[in-house]
């Protein structure tokens, strides 16, 4: 397994979820089939949502497990499922949804420079035109470097 917390195969430009829980759902099937996580990590990442929105404007929800939940972190990994039509986010419209397993607090960095790219209006924008994996992985290829 790579060490890398975003690879191309956990990038899918076009995710079929409609709602919040099935976005959740969709990033945690392939945090899972990265073996970064344990069949548990979804239900935590549903319970988090649960205390509190991982919202974070400009298009952006970051999903992750409880505190708790840290036995079914195998490995950090992030996954980034873009959607073209936005979905509902407790009021908020989302069209990217990055889910991320930090393991030994390894997310807190790539969580940062997740924020910096969101924060600036024309990487977004890029973003969301993105043609291919490839081009969003080089977009945030820092998190890469972050998760190091």
């Amino acid at each position: 397994m790579s060490s890398a917390v975003l690879t191309t195969d956990r990038i899918i430009l076009d995710g079929t979820a409609r709602t919040r829980e099935e976005a959740i759902e969709e990033g945690a099937r392939l945090l899972e089939a990265a073996g970064a996580v344990t069949a548990d990590y979804a239900a935590a990442m549903h319970e988090r949502e649960a205390l509190t929105s991982t919202y974070m404007g400009s298009h952006l929800a970051i999903p992750h497990g409880t505190n708790e939940s840290k036995a079914a972190i195998l490995a950090s990994a992030m996954t980034v499922v873009r959607y073209a039509e936005p979905i509902d986010w407790a009021g908020n419209p989302v069209r990217v949804v990055a889910c991320i397993a930090g393991k030994d607090g390894g997310h807190m960095a790539v969580l940062s420079s997740l924020a910096l790219v969101f924060s600036d209006e024309a990487a977004v924008e890029q973003l969301l035109a993105a043609p291919d994996a490839a081009s969003v992985l080089a977009l945030l290829g820092d998190v890469n470097d972050a998760g190091e």
